[in-house]
């Protein structure tokens, strides 16, 4: 697991407490910040599960040469 999978599951994780409170203050602007922020995480997430697959291939890929 690399820095990115771990700061995006923490980012959707915090977007998602924001959303739920959001909606149950009845704060739309909230909700909505809370929206941004979990969908910000899960980019952040498969930029490094995308990371994480380049750096197998890559080793797999020298494994292979050896």
């Amino acid at each position: 697991m690399n820095k990115d999978q771990v700061a995006g599951a923490v980012k959707q994780a915090a977007g998602k407490v924001q959303q739920k409170a959001g909606k149950i203050i009845g704060n739309p602007k909230q909700e909505a910040k809370g929206l941004v922020k979990k969908v910000e995480g899960k980019v952040q997430q498969l930029v490094g599960d995308a990371k994480e697959k380049l750096t197998d291939a890559r080793h797999a890929l020298k494994d292979a040469r050896k």
